[in-house]
């Protein structure tokens, strides 16, 4: 025997769950094929197995609570709904675990096992090594995790940080104040965010402090608490300059490392520390490295090919 039942939705804009031409609320609808679903206005009316009609609103309200977090609701938001949504709790380890949305509704996932492992490894360590070759999506991972936490109010900032070390221009050759100097080194980290933040959300994130882009040497002295923080090309950081970072863990925070062991711009490739460092505390529960090769670039095809030629010419 059918049910019926009415879920009205207050202090909320029917639209912003229903979605642009009630494609939100279709996609919803899709997973129920036998289940009668009527809106009107704030109204929804139901009529079916009591079964489905519970699932339904459970979704719904879950779909409510996430448009609280978040600036739009899409379908790919109601399709996390049935694929299991990630969390510090549980992770499931599958293509289909999306980490975040990005600016026009599509979800940035871990697109290879490699990236699959970094992410659970995020959610079962506090500090995360991410080692390999350029185009395997290290920093973009990183950086989508972090604003993923941010969203979810797991933490209170972002913090991103390069080592302003110079790979063909100088420093002091290159124009403008010192913040127009060192852009540059960070523009990587401005771009990964622009494709997951609003231009106009991310510029009142980095005014209020609750974004920061920094060169590492900005790290000294300080104590992050709740805040996740990415050291990227970390194989331009010495043992020295390493330490310093790490050493700035407070409560509640995570952090990720990430660097290429193949791109070395300091003036003495041996006297990069990233690799010493990961040997060093290997051993030490909270700490993760996870290593990615050639066949996790994510890049146009070539960069595979280009990476694979690089190798082989440096050890002829």
């Amino acid at each position: 025997m059918n049910s019926r039942k009415i879920i009205r939705l207050e202090a909320i804009d029917p639209i912003e769950i229903y979605g642009a031409a009630n494609r939100n609320l279709e996609s919803l609808c899709s997973y129920y094929p036998e289940l009668k679903v009527v809106a009107r206005g704030e109204e929804i009316i139901l009529e079916g197995k009591e079964t489905d009609i519970a699932d339904f609103e459970i979704k719904l309200f879950r779909l409510i609570e996430r448009r609280q977090h978040k600036r739009n609701i899409t379908p790919y938001d109601v399709e996390d709904l049935f694929d299991g949504e990630t969390s510090p709790d549980r992770y499931r380890l599958c293509g289909n675990s999306v980490i975040v949305h990005g600016n026009d509704g599509k979800p940035i996932k871990a697109r290879n096992r490699t990236q699959e492992e970094m992410v659970k490894a995020y959610f079962e360590n506090d500090l995360i090594f991410a080692v390999g070759p350029a185009g395997t999506g290290k920093t973009y991972i990183a950086i989508a995790l972090a604003v993923r936490a941010l969203k979810n109010r797991e933490i209170k900032r972002i913090i991103l940080t390069r080592p302003a070390v110079e790979a063909g221009e100088r420093l002091g050759f290159l124009p403008g104040d010192l913040k127009d100097k060192l852009d540059p080194y960070l523009q990587p980290l401005y771009d990964a965010l622009g494709d997951m933040i609003p231009a106009k959300r991310l510029q009142e994130f980095m005014a209020e402090g609750t974004i920061q882009i920094a060169p590492l040497a900005y790290m000294r002295g300080r104590t992050l608490d709740r805040a996740c923080v990415i050291l990227d090309e970390a194989q331009n950081t010495n043992m020295g300059q390493l330490k310093m970072f790490l050493t700035r863990m407070g409560c509640d925070a995570k952090f990720i490392v990430t660097g290429d062991a193949s791109q070395i711009d300091l003036p003495n490739k041996k006297d990069s520390g990233l690799l010493k460092g990961i040997e060093l505390t290997k051993n030490i529960k909270g700490i993760k490295t996870i290593v990615f090769k050639n066949e996790d670039i994510v890049r146009h095809p070539l960069v595979a090919k280009i990476v694979k030629a690089f190798e082989k010419g440096e050890q002829a």
